[in-house]
């Protein structure tokens, strides 16, 4: 019988390289965003369901579930791959900007886990795949929200391995460094530092320096990695990927936090 996956944020980047990956090694995906009716190249290959789901609208996750449910039987995997960053200074950061960063990247994440569960632990297996980041175990300046909900994500996802492995169920963290896709324009809340003394020029210095940071096209590699936490069948927890996600995490793990704060305010040039 072939096995269903549930991806969220679908429509781009990760999400949209990720269905396609499964899709070609024929399983049913159950390819979720928040405005399907813009979908038109998914909604046209067999095999893919295309579907309403906004990780903070719980009603949607619901039906979400049930219409894959009802169109392939089950859910094997769940991709939990929807997010966006939001990217300025903590003291300038508006209450919306703060609360939606949070109800996205983790609230939304541990809603959709929730509505997947009981399927899961009636057949007594599943995986479920939580995309993090490089920036769930290391941080950049001027992303403090972000990487509060990405450790959080990871903090959540590690704990949960002791709940769920005796239930047949594994979590598993898949961790991208750098790449190019939308997620610095639609995907990215940037609110900047509001002209407050202190921020402002260092603020525009990394943006200009990010400018210029040597991202990754390659975004299939990350689906690639996705499918292979999917499908080895092993309890691995972490999968890294990317030519910046090992060395970054290397240094992160061998450095003080002095040295590593000294290495990433160069790098970033404030």
């Amino acid at each position: 019988m072939k096995k269903t996956v549930l991806i969220t944020g679908a429509s781009s980047g990760f999400g949209r390289a990720t269905v396609k990956v499964f899709a070609k090694q024929g399983w049913n995906v159950i390819a979720s965003m928040r405005s399907p009716e813009k979908e038109t190249e998914l909604s046209g290959i067999e095999g893919i369901l295309v579907t309403r789901l906004d990780v903070t609208d719980k009603g949607s996750i619901q039906e979400a579930i049930q219409a894959g449910i009802r169109k392939f039987g089950a859910i094997d995997v769940l991709v939990n791959n929807a997010g966006y960053g939001a990217i300025g200074v903590l003291e300038a950061a508006p209450e919306d900007v703060i609360r939606q960063q949070f109800e996205v990247n983790l609230f939304g994440l541990i809603e959709v886990t929730k509505g997947v569960l009981p399927y899961m632990r009636a057949r007594q297996s599943g995986v479920i795949i939580n995309v993090s980041s490089v920036g769930g175990r290391m941080t950049f300046p001027f992303c403090s929200l972000y990487h509060a909900t990405k450790f959080a994500v990871e903090g959540l996802t590690e704990s949960l391995q002791y709940e769920l492995d005796p239930l047949g169920i594994h979590v598993k963290i898949v961790e991208p460094g750098g790449y190019k896709t939308d997620f610095a324009g639609r995907s990215m809340s940037l609110y900047g530092a509001g002209g407050l003394d202190g921020y402002q020029e260092r603020f525009d210095k990394l943006l200009k320096r990010l400018d210029q940071w040597p991202m990754s096209e390659n975004i299939s590699e990350v689906a690639d990695v996705i499918y292979e936490a999917a499908s080895d069948g092993t309890e691995k927890l972490r999968y890294p990927v990317g030519h910046d996600a090992l060395p970054i995490l290397e240094a992160r793990r061998q450095m003080n936090d002095v040295d590593f704060k000294k290495m990433m305010l160069e790098q970033t040039g404030i």
